[in-house]
């Protein structure tokens, strides 16, 4: 087996009658195709607006797609209904940080109407890092994207780090 990138799933939330107009799927294949990522799984959920079920949203490749994700969010995927399998239950930890409680929380969460994109990716470009860290004994002791209000504590030093490339760029210098 090929060795694989660092994988992670983005749980994206969207207000009830999002308009997606492909945007999505199409920032995705733009990605892969740049081999910048590799998507594993993708599944789109949302609540629906009448009772508490969670629904399986149509996208252009549904019919290939959300099956592990699906699985992950401890939800069988019959049709458009999505529900929780028989015996689903536990907090088992996975690698990528998320316990199947917090996986499972994240399809419950939405309100009625609202939406969600997952999407399970592998960072093609960090392949070898990965190879790096691993071949010298790190180990994964956390990882996650920065809130808004963190990026605000560092923005001055965010600011010139910035500009500091956009300088660069424009002398055509190698950044």
């Amino acid at each position: 087996m090929a060795e694989i990138g660092p994988v992670q799933l983005l749980s994206i939330g969207f207000e009830r009658d999002t308009d997606f107009q492909g945007r999505i799927i199409d920032e995705l294949t733009k990605l892969e195709g740049e081999r910048t990522i590799r998507i594993l799984d993708l599944l789109f959920i949302a609540r629906d607006t009448d009772s508490e079920d969670t629904v399986v949203l149509e996208h252009p490749h549904r019919q290939d797609l959300g099956g592990i994700v699906g699985s992950l969010l401890g939800l069988e995927l019959e049709g458009d209904a999505a529900s929780p399998p028989a015996g689903a239950g536990g907090a088992e930890e996975h690698s990528f940080g998320f316990s199947q409680e917090d996986l499972r929380q994240m399809a419950s969460g939405l309100g009625p109407g609202e939406s969600a994109g997952l999407i399970l990716i592998e960072h093609v470009w960090a392949r070898a890092l990965k190879r790096a860290f691993r071949d010298l004994g790190g180990r994964m002791l956390g990882e996650g994207f920065l809130t808004p209000e963190t990026i605000r504590t560092a923005e001055p030093q965010l600011a010139a780090i910035s500009d500091a490339i956009a300088a660069a760029e424009r002398d055509g210098a190698e950044v």
